[in-house]
């Protein structure tokens, strides 16, 4: 029976890719309650399961919550949640309430489901129209998506614009950022290992046997198109 590949042992008892904690522990979705609530921005902190800071409210009956913090919003700003047409930055409104052209971000892709989409630094989507009770909606990618128009949005565009403009310059910054994030990192191509790693490997750079796998395949060597249904070329 063949070993398991290097990429195929995360999450088999190594602590090399268990999660470190506190990474993905804190909550940037929604509050399920459909009434008016107003918040202050008390603060901002640095999510490392984040690469957009992150503003720390509290609301007016002094509860406490964390949200995706937009550019140009400020310690001591008001942030509006519900369904009042209140547009201020960072605010939370249904998207049948939202103007066509104003930049959105953290979208709901379903009603209450906490936001989901567009939650990257500096990326912003946009209402192209309504079609009905469904808005169609513009994301960074230029692709056109309808959702209902009860879902949910934040007014803005998500602070940290920029943030990967920055160059690692070396390899080793870029290992204790892969690693912060629990990430695998380097990636390593199956024609650049010896054999004894990948079925790929060897010094010949190329994969010197077919890529087609069967299901049935001992895990040292289902690598490639797995079952794939058909091989070739497509005639036109």
């Amino acid at each position: 029976m063949g070993k398991k590949l290097h990429q195929q042992r995360r999450g088999k008892g190594s602590s090399a890719y268990t999660k470190h904690p506190g990474t993905y522990d804190i909550s940037v979705s929604y509050p399920a309650t459909p009434t008016d609530r107003l918040a202050e921005v008390v603060g901002f902190t640095n999510s490392t399961g984040h690469n957009a800071p992150i503003m720390e409210m509290l609301y007016d009956d002094f509860s406490e919550a964390t949200l995706i913090a937009p550019e140009g919003i400020k310690v001591g700003d008001k942030v509006h949640i519900g369904p009042a047409k209140t547009y201020t930055l960072g605010s939370v409104l249904r998207l049948s309430d939202i103007p066509k052209g104003v930049p959105i971000y953290n979208i709901e892709r379903r009603p209450n489901d906490g936001g989901t989409m567009v939650r990257a630094a500096g990326e912003s989507a946009y209402i192209a129209g309504q079609q009905g009770t469904n808005v169609i909606l513009t994301l960074p990618s230029k692709h056109t998506i309808t959702l209902s128009g009860d879902c949910k949005a934040q007014l803005g565009v998500v602070a940290g614009g920029g943030i990967t403009d920055q160059v690692l310059v070396k390899a080793g910054k870029n290992h204790y950022r892969m690693h912060a994030v629990n990430r695998m990192w380097p990636t390593h191509r199956g024609v650049k290992m010896n054999p004894v790693d990948h079925p790929f490997g060897g010094k010949q750079h190329h994969k010197g046997k077919s890529s087609m796998t069967s299901r049935n395949a001992p895990p040292g060597r289902k690598v490639g198109h797995i079952a794939a249904r058909r091989v070739g070329r497509k005639k036109r």
